[in-house]
């Protein structure tokens, strides 16, 4: 007893030491990040939006929009005063409210309407929003958001919206807010004549109008969120096809350049199929098939919008930059399909149809569908390419910070969650141990939480119940932390201890070891010293799952 004791000393001093360095650096943020970002504040949580028609006219050679928002909604308190949001550089002309105009305030880019009476609880009622301006133009979409104004080859014009992060109040007023879909929308877009606009869902309607320009009516059936609604005008050509996947027929609709068509026939045939067999699979039926799937090329790399996915990658395989598509893994795997195809289609199940409340949780949109790259290399070329695809991503790891952002202000956490939130979903499919298992856990989530915006919480618990194992220091280390844990070995008195350090608190997790060359072994390990019980294990034979687990490895 008394060996141990001095043995749990000297470890502590250890960890101590490393538990130094997972402080991190407090942000600053303002008044105009928490009207953006705050989704619980009375003005905002007093409606639920139940429809939009968005009406707007591009006059593209001015960089000039104008129109409309109608909101429809249904109070869910008492209320004379709500909030909605549109950038400060666009003009609101008038609220307008049974037929008659509402005062209303701006602070930031939020705008506060005052009604002559109370809206009573329950009560389903509406007002429409007048505007204009010159919206934000996007210097590096989809990366920085706004309005992209370009040309095509031929210099036709070819405009496209690209909004994530920074908000759809970008370009057209909204509650712009993630936490609060609406159920459906009518997207009425007019373009100049000779051009096209495709938007999110199906086309009901075109319209010849008297002043030169065509207007273009979608209209989307499912709960969409804000940064999903779309515009991208240009001179479109279209072509079509079917799947017959997990509930029928769905639709596949193309729309791209017409002196790219047999690029695309080629490349979306070869693609298409292959991702809608794969993410089916792995999570379940494609969430919106009474809206079809889109692919959309545009003037930007790509964009998960619902229905109507933003297509730039070049119709080559791989992801597309300086002139060819690299293998983002380093492993020659990524080369087999094309990128934006895989992973951007993938946020229809984790982004579009299982939403996060807080731009903070954007890692639940962006972690698991990076790792679809993975499951889909699995689908076609087996399991161990799939996980040679994983670990190869962890070259592009910084753990600069950590991958849950700051909530309430808008603001996401590391860009890690793409390939360390990958690398975090093998680690969990690798302790789980039951292929079937996790696959019913990831089609699970999918099913639980179809249509739904969702917090951390009901993600991490879902996975707990259903994996009947509680990782919840797990995703507190991996999620809130930016340093890995290490996994310290000590030999002391001829018995091979291990114990985690530079980790959060309570950090627990089985890991698989062996001696070398022999067969894996779970031992449970966690801040306490445990002996590692393996015949024949020693400080220097003992190896670590290092291909499938992400952490650091010390030998006292």
């Amino acid at each position: 007893m008394k060996s141990y004791r001095l043995l749990l000393i000297a470890l502590a001093f250890i960890t101590l030491n490393a538990k130094a360095q997972l402080g991190t650096p407090k942000e600053t943020f303002t008044k105009a990040d928490t009207l953006r970002g705050d989704y619980n504040s009375p003005l905002r949580a007093c409606y639920d939006i139940n429809y939009y028609h968005l009406d707007v006219k591009f006059d593209i050679d001015n960089k000039f929009i104008s129109g409309s928002t109608l909101f429809k909604f249904t109070a869910t308190q008492d209320f004379t005063k709500l909030q909605f949001d549109l950038f400060s550089n666009l003009k609101v002309e008038k609220v307008v409210y049974k037929g008659h105009e509402l005062p209303y305030t701006r602070e930031f880019n939020a705008v506060f309407v005052t009604f002559p009476n109370t809206i009573a609880k329950g009560s389903i009622d509406e007002f429409t929003v007048f505007y204009s301006g010159n919206p934000t133009i996007a210097k590096n979409a989809p990366w920085d958001g706004g309005i992209v104004y370009t040309t095509d080859s031929l210099k036709r014009p070819w405009v496209a919206t690209a909004c994530q992060g920074l908000g759809a109040s970008v370009w057209w007023p909204n509650k712009d807010q993630q936490a609060d879909e609406v159920d459906s929308a009518l997207i009425s877009i007019s373009v100049p004549n000779g051009l096209k606009d495709v938007s999110n869902g199906r086309l009901r309607k075109v319209t010849k109008l008297k002043d030169g320009y065509t207007r273009f009516d979608w209209f989307v059936t499912n709960p969409i969120n804000n940064y999903d609604i779309e515009a991208n005008i240009g001179d479109y050509t279209h072509f079509n096809d079917t799947y017959n996947g997990e509930k029928g027929k769905l639709t596949l609709d193309y729309w791209v350049l017409p002196y790219h068509l047999e690029q695309a026939k080629k490349q979306f045939g070869l693609n298409v199929k292959r991702m809608l067999q794969s993410h089916e699979h792995w999570f379940g039926p494609y969430p919106f098939y009474e809206d079809g799937y889109k692919l959309i090329e545009t003037p930007h790399l790509g964009m998960e919008h619902q229905s109507g996915t933003a297509y730039g990658n070049h119709f080559v395989n791989g992801y597309y930059s300086r002139g060819k598509g690299y293998d983002l893994s380093g492993t020659g795997w990524g080369l087999k399909w094309d990128y934006i195809i895989i992973h951007e289609s993938g946020h229809e199940w984790f982004g579009n149809s299982i939403t996060s409340k807080d731009l903070a949780d954007m890692w639940i949109h962006e972690s698991f569908t990076d790792y679809s790259e993975s499951l889909f290399v699995e689908t076609f070329y087996g399991k161990q390419a799939g996980q040679e695809y994983v670990h190869g991503l962890r070259n592009n790891i910084t753990n600069d910070r950590p991958i849950v952002g700051p909530y309430g202000v808008n603001k996401e956490g590391s860009e890690d969650m793409y390939n360390k939130g990958s690398v975090i979903l093998n680690m969990l499919r690798t302790i789980i141990n039951d292929d079937e298992k996790w696959r019913n856990i990831l089609r699970g989530l999918n099913k639980e939480f179809y249509h739904k915006t969702v917090t951390y919480e009901d993600i991490t618990g879902y996975i707990n119940k259903e994996s009947g194992i509680d990782f919840t220091t797990f995703f507190d280390q991996y999620l809130h932390h930016s340093t890995l844990p290490v996994l310290v070995f000590t030999n002391y008195s001829g018995t091979l201890y291990c114990h985690f350090t530079s980790c959060a608190p309570g950090f627990k997790m089985p890991v698989k070891m062996r001696t070398k060359g022999g067969e894996y072994k779970f031992i449970d390990v966690s801040e306490d010293p445990t002996i590692v019980r393996i015949d024949g294990i020693t400080e220097d034979n003992v190896e670590v799952d290092l291909f499938n687990y992400y952490l650091g490895i010390l030998k006292n």
